[in-house]
């Protein structure tokens, strides 16, 4: 295929981006007649429909939180353990109905066949205050209140870890910008350096090899181009899906990649997360949750405790008052009653209830200590993680700068005559890798300062 083919095929492939190609781009000739310029109105339109949104790290964030299903989860979670705790305190308070019944029993001459009920005809209408005290609620709303402890730590766990998905996301989009931009620049070199050694190669002074190697190296730029467009395409997509409702990417991200985000010291750390760490909280909660939970069972060992108050009418007539032989009686009267329950035997349940709930207590104990030297491990290891990257990130950026000076340089030799095709090739191949692999360190310590953030709820931006 001739130069001019893969060039047209490439510039339709990149969806519209424009390098200066010198020379070559004059060969090329244009594939659609001009159209005419459409009207100023219909441009403003559509350019105020299509002004894309324009995100900060903290937008995201509050869009995520808003949107992202995993967290509303846990956010969700966290209300319904709410929810139980207020229902396992009233439990605790005495209740009060009003009970209306009316009885309707077979008479024969001795009287009422069915001895159960008072009368032939009896009416209920009755007010009830009901109070049961035993441990087993006590301990119940006890276990319910650390049970909502959890839930609300796993919910500040979930938060943070949304955090650090979406610091991934949304640098991963910033740095592929980063990227196409540099790989942008790598196509237009590799044209304006295939032009040269096209000039050279016409004047005599370099072999038609050198053309050929000059013409492989920008069909490879052009690759390159083409993979930094979709990686591009691909990471905004993935930040679409997690902090937009709807599919949307109509958008874009503030450029503070490589802003300045200072890396906090490892005291100012190890204390923000032993004073709130969400891991240590929800475990501890899960300990003294399962401590309650052994004391409600050992309530089965107890005696119960249940007082009624009834207040109201029981009585043969519904009303107020009956007229019994000449004489009004009120029907309006009031009873209590006390219930004392005695366990005796139920088959060794209780026994087992209290087996049961004192292994999860050992397990739950298990689990923090577990938490507690994963803290200090992870401490330890995420801050290290940090400060390499913050270490290697300034040695990538001066690497980046040196690779473009000396790719500009080789490129002065090689039209000078004094460096080889292969000099320049292996430059522009250095410059290229030396570039992404700024932009990567760049995310790599945003993802760093943003996994310390789970460890401290202290998120550190520019």
């Amino acid at each position: 295929m001739k130069w001019h083919r893969v060039l047209t095929l490439c510039s339709i492939m990149t969806s519209g981006f424009f390098w200066p190609w010198e020379g070559i781009a004059l060969a090329q000739e244009p594939a659609h007649p001009e159209s005419p310029a459409p009207d100023k109105d219909s441009q403003q339109e559509g350019s105020k429909s299509s002004q894309p949104l324009r995100l900060t790290l903290q937008d995201t964030l509050a869009l995520a939180r808003k949107n992202s299903i995993p967290f509303q989860a846990a956010q969700t979670d966290a209300a319904i353990a709410r929810q139980d705790r207020y229902q396992a305190a009233t439990a605790l308070l005495p209740t009060v109905t009003y009970n209306n019944q009316a009885l309707y029993t077979q008479l024969n001459r001795t009287g009422v066949i069915f001895i159960a009920n008072n009368a032939g005809h009896e009416y209920i209408s009755q007010a009830n205050v009901h109070e049961a005290l035993d441990l087993a609620g006590v301990s119940s709303f006890r276990r319910a209140s650390f049970a909502a402890a959890a839930a609300r730590a796993r919910a500040e766990i979930a938060s943070r870890g949304l955090v650090v998905t979406v610091v991934q996301n949304y640098y991963a989009v910033a740095a592929a910008q980063q990227k196409l931009e540099a790989a942008q620049k790598a196509a237009s070199e590799g044209g304006r350096f295939l032009k040269l050694t096209q000039d050279l190669e016409h004047g005599g002074e370099v072999a038609h090899s050198d053309a050929i190697k000059a013409e492989l190296q920008a069909q490879e730029r052009l690759r390159q181009l083409q993979e930094a467009q979709l990686a591009l395409l691909n990471a905004r997509l993935d930040l679409s899906v997690l902090i937009f409702p709807d599919f949307n990417d109509n958008y874009e991200v503030a450029d503070d990649l490589h802003a300045v985000a200072p890396l906090p010291t490892i005291g100012e750390v190890q204390q923000q997360a032993a004073r709130d760490n969400p891991d240590i909280r929800a475990a501890l909660a899960a300990v003294s949750e399962a401590g309650w939970d052994v004391t409600g069972a050992r309530a089965g060992y107890l005696p119960s405790l249940a007082v009624d108050y009834w207040y109201g009418i029981d009585a043969s007539q519904f009303a107020t008052n009956s007229v019994i032989s000449g004489q009004k009686v009120p029907n309006l009267g009031s009873s209590a009653a006390a219930t004392l329950n005695i366990p005796i035997w139920n088959w060794g349940a209780t026994q087992s209830r209290v087996k049961q709930a004192e292994l999860r207590r050992s397990q739950a104990r298990r689990e923090l200590s577990l938490a507690q030297r994963k803290l200090l491990a992870e401490i330890k290891s995420l801050y290290a993680e940090a400060e390499t990257a913050l270490g290697e990130l300034g040695g990538l950026g001066r690497s980046a700068e040196l690779a473009a000076e000396s790719l500009r340089l080789t490129t002065l030799r090689y039209r000078n005559g004094e460096a080889t095709v292969l000099e320049v090739v292996d430059a522009q191949s250095t410059a290229a890798q030396a570039n992404f692999g700024y932009q990567d360190g760049a995310v790599r310590y945003r993802v760093a300062l943003a996994n310390l953030q789970t460890l401290t709820g202290v998120l550190t931006t520019p």
